[in-house]
């Protein structure tokens, strides 16, 4: 069985030896501070399980990230809410350490506040020239391997535009550079398969939870024939799409179905 140490850091200092910085091994989640709790606290620990499971490292005590999350958080009224978890330091090369000294590091953000208006207006999306590959053992997780989505963004930067869908390598939706979609046809909720690609977002998990919403692989065309699109995560919410390329979408048809979806929103 492997032995677990524990270095939980709310500064900005973290040893140039460490695995997360080396090798990108480890694994993070972000979320919404809101009166001094953190949203789908239950969630994010799931989360946080699954990536520690699937990736091999040793057990994670949540008893105490819980304590020293809420200790950190005091007193916070609304804010972003960051938490990254590496393996710590040695191992020869790439192998890991026989003894584990997780490194786990909290740090907190403003909250954006452009979210709130977004939830009005709408969102803007264009199509990513830059694809996803594909990597069953990592899909839906939230490594800290993410230079294909920083290499999303500068595209999306370099071309002024709001956000962007994403497909992978095969064609297929995946997600926005920030967040998950969600599309209506009808009366039928859809979301991309992350079978191969992409990140399982917390949010749309509290949703799937909540409301009948297929999982299907789709492609571009079959996207824009939607009657509605969102985009989705932890910090933002549920977002309507008002235009994907040339594809204009109803706003306040987008408005009604969001109800269904959150309705206390």
């Amino acid at each position: 069985m492997k032995k677990t140490r524990i270095n939980t850091l709310t500064s900005d200092q973290i040893s140039v030896f460490d695995r997360g910085f080396n090798y990108g091994d480890g694994f993070f989640t972000t979320a919404k501070i809101s009166d001094g709790q953190v949203e789908h606290w239950d969630l994010h620990c799931a989360r946080l399980l699954t990536c520690q499971q699937r990736l091999g490292f040793s057990a994670l005590d949540f008893q105490q990230l819980h304590t020293d999350v809420m200790n950190f958080i005091c007193g916070v009224s609304l804010a972003g809410l960051k938490i990254v978890i590496t393996r710590g330091e040695g191992g020869r090369g790439y192998g890991p350490p026989s003894i584990e000294s997780h490194t786990i590091v909290l740090s907190m953000f403003e909250y954006p506040s452009h979210y709130l208006s977004l939830h009005q207006q709408g969102l803007e999306l264009e199509i990513a020239s830059t694809r996803l590959g594909l990597q069953p053992l990592l899909a839906g997780l939230k490594t800290l391997n993410r230079l294909e989505q920083v290499l999303i963004k500068q595209e999306i930067n370099d071309n002024h535009w709001q956000d962007a869908v994403v497909l992978d390598l095969n064609g297929h939706v995946i997600e926005s550079s920030m967040a998950n979609l969600i599309a209506v046809k009808g009366n039928h909720f859809f979301t991309p398969s992350l079978q191969n690609s992409g990140i399982q977002g917390v949010y749309l998990q509290h949703l799937t939870s909540q409301y009948a919403i297929s999982v299907c692989t789709i492609d571009l065309k079959q996207l824009l024939a939607m009657d509605a699109v969102f985009c989705c995560n932890s910090l933002m919410g549920l977002i309507p799409v008002t235009r994907i390329q040339h594809r204009y979408f109803d706003l306040e048809l987008a408005k009604q179905l969001k109800q269904k979806l959150e309705p206390s929103a």
